[in-house]
């Protein structure tokens, strides 16, 4: 089966593509990369999306328009997809642009993603799935992360090195940096651990003028400000227990901007960025070693950040290795892509996709909604795969 995955994070930077091939031989499910792209937003269409989040006022016309404008975006980018697959693609996963999470008192009431579903599967005449965090919130999840049930699988051992196995985490590092625990014999564990771009970029723009601080060149010719950091790690979304979610709801540029204003005293822009670094890094090794891993596969923008990456490095050494997917056959840049694939294949056969251990919630949900292009999915029911290998 050959499906074409879309994401687009908490960055809003762009969209990446995928194209994946996926068959099934007996407990093992096979995926080979088909190709990846990624493409970049325009600077109008990001500032677009800027104005919509939160904190901003909004209007029900700007988010219509925002929404086909997006819908447009996404099928230009699943028809990339179809080129990528050379053809024969069964369904395109398109889960839209987040523009709202809606997380109250620790529960997660709602959620809603841009993105015209109608708009994609017109213009590449297969299924569309989209719309997958509903479903777990509906069943009293967070509706966040989904991307576990790629990593679990991924990650899942084989039974000869099952027993006496170490807790082994992969790590996103987008907007939000989300972790996921996966050890022999133990629930699936993961959750959104903190920002990792999202005040970087917020910074970034507001400081700079800039979308991004380009490879960490100006946080590591900064110094991280010590009262800034203790402000910023005072935050109680770190001490609250899994499950949990976040995102630019609480960690936009208003959030930094009343941190900066509280210190009393002004921050160099480097500085500033030194120190949002060190948050991000602080905070992922303090839940790595919380669960006791001895590897971290990483994957997301912020792998590119070579200040951050080195701080990562630095804070695991002698306790946990530090790796990218690139070295498991997924690439970095495209391991989320990726993982909505998977679960348009999950979806596809009716299989659960989301992971009660990870969001919270009562059961297990099969995720989205089809968007037909002709006649409704028909698929021969299959076994849940127990483990994700990449075929060269």
């Amino acid at each position: 089966m050959k499906i074409v995955g879309l994401m687009s994070g908490t960055s809003y930077d762009g969209v990446d593509v995928v194209a994946a091939e996926f068959t099934v031989e007996g407990d093992t499910l096979w995926l080979r990369p088909l190709g990846h792209r990624g493409l970049d937003y325009d600077e109008e269409l990001r500032e677009r999306i800027g104005e919509l989040l939160p904190p901003a006022a909004t209007t029900i016309e700007a988010v219509c328009r925002l929404d086909n404008r997006l819908g447009e975006v996404f099928a230009e980018a699943a028809a990339v997809g179809l080129d990528l697959a050379g053809g024969g693609v069964d369904l395109v996963v398109s889960p839209g642009q987040t523009v709202f999470h809606w997380v109250q008192d620790g529960v997660a009431r709602g959620t809603l993603q841009l993105g015209a579903v109608a708009r994609v599967a017109a213009r590449v005449g297969v299924p569309v799935l989209s719309d997958l965090r509903s479903a777990d919130i509906a069943a009293g999840g967070q509706g966040a992360p989904l991307v576990p049930a790629f990593d679990a699988l991924l990650l899942a051992p084989d039974e000869a090195a099952a027993a006496g196995g170490a807790p082994r985490a992969a790590l996103n590092l987008g907007g939000i940096a989300n972790l996921t625990v996966v050890a022999p014999g133990a629930p699936v564990l993961g959750y959104d651990a903190g920002p990792a771009n999202a005040l970087l970029d917020a910074a970034a723009r507001r400081l700079l003028g800039q979308p991004c601080d380009r490879d960490g060149a100006r946080a590591a010719a900064g110094r991280v400000h010590p009262g800034l950091l203790a402000a910023l790690l005072a935050e109680p979304y770190y001490a609250a227990p899994a499950p949990k979610s976040t995102g630019k709801e609480l960690f936009h540029a208003g959030y930094l901007d009343e941190r900066l204003a509280a210190l009393g005293e002004p921050v160099a822009a480097d500085d500033v960025l030194a120190t949002l670094t060190e948050l991000t890094a602080r905070v992922v090794a303090a839940e790595c070693d919380r669960h006791g891993v001895v590897e971290v596969i990483a994957a997301g923008g912020g792998v590119r950040n070579r200040t951050l990456w080195e701080r990562l490095a630095a804070l695991g050494a002698g306790r946990w290795r530090l790796r990218t997917t690139d070295e498991l056959g997924v690439p970095a840049q495209a391991r989320e892509a990726y993982a909505f694939a998977l679960l348009g294949w999950l979806s596809w056969h009716g299989l659960p996709g989301a992971i009660p251990s990870v969001t919270g919630a009562a059961r297990a949900a099969v995720l989205g909604s089809f968007t037909p292009s002709g006649p409704g999915p028909r698929a021969t029911p299959v076994p849940p795969p127990r483990r994700l290998r990449i075929r060269p």
